[in-house]
């Protein structure tokens, strides 16, 4: 079966649709926050962001969860921010990307407003910064994140069973 990773930067909602869609589709739901070692989100606590280097444990402990789940399916989310991240979550076993996406100015208020999270604002120009379209050999959809998320998940769920 496919995984879908929703990915995207922090703010993007990343976290309500995949538990949205997961529920949907009745299958498993994977955090890509409980993915990160203690020294990532001490980091990025501290407003630095993460190298390649630090991703690279992180990255490759959501490929072993996508990999668990080819059989069922599932869905986990990720930032997925660059083609050679995508790569790593793609070793994993067959993906489908969902990547929400959306206007600078409401993701700094999303992050801004919303509470007990990790992630600060300051580094959502970092993150904006290093992201990456899809390419043509990612299956997947792009998402307005100005849109509900009711609305994304049903324009996703459509996309996902359209494909080929």
């Amino acid at each position: 079966m496919t995984v879908i990773v929703v990915m995207g930067v922090s703010g993007s909602g990343k976290t309500t649709v995949g538990t949205a869609l997961a529920e949907r589709l009745g299958v498993d739901y994977a955090e890509a926050d409980t993915f990160h070692p203690q020294a990532n989100i001490d980091k990025m606590s501290s407003g630095h962001p993460l190298n390649d280097e630090d991703r690279q444990p992180w990255l490759a402990a959501i490929a072993d969860w996508i990999r668990e789940h080819q059989d069922s399916g599932g869905v986990v989310t990720s930032s997925a921010l660059k083609y050679r991240y995508r790569d790593v979550l793609r070793s994993g076993g067959k993906v489908w990307f969902l990547h929400l996406h959306g206007d600078r100015a409401l993701l700094a208020c999303r992050m801004a407003t919303r509470s007990g999270h990790f992630m600060p604002v300051s580094l959502l120009d970092s993150q904006l910064a290093d992201l990456e379209p899809l390419q043509p050999d990612e299956f997947g959809l792009v998402a307005d994140i100005a849109k509900t998320p009711d609305e994304i998940v049903n324009i996703s769920l459509s996309a996902f069973k359209d494909r080929a």
